[in-house]
């Protein structure tokens, strides 16, 4: 049986061989890396923040 499944899997190969053409793209090929900027200027303003803090303590009492 599991002779018989390997052959018919080797015929369908052969069978598709035509079928499957592999071939360069005419247009280049183009990755849209799409990148989010919204992260770095939460860090910039948490930076900014805390040195707001720690540069006037008496306007934030802990």
């Amino acid at each position: 049986m599991k002779k018989r499944t390997i052959i018919a899997a080797g015929f369908a190969g052969l069978a598709l061989g035509g079928c499957i053409q592999v071939k360069a793209p005419d247009k280049p090929i183009e990755i849209n890396l799409n990148v989010k900027v919204q992260q770095e200027v939460v860090v910039r303003l948490q930076r900014d923040a805390q040195d707001l803090i720690q540069n006037n303590p008496e306007l934030f009492p802990q």
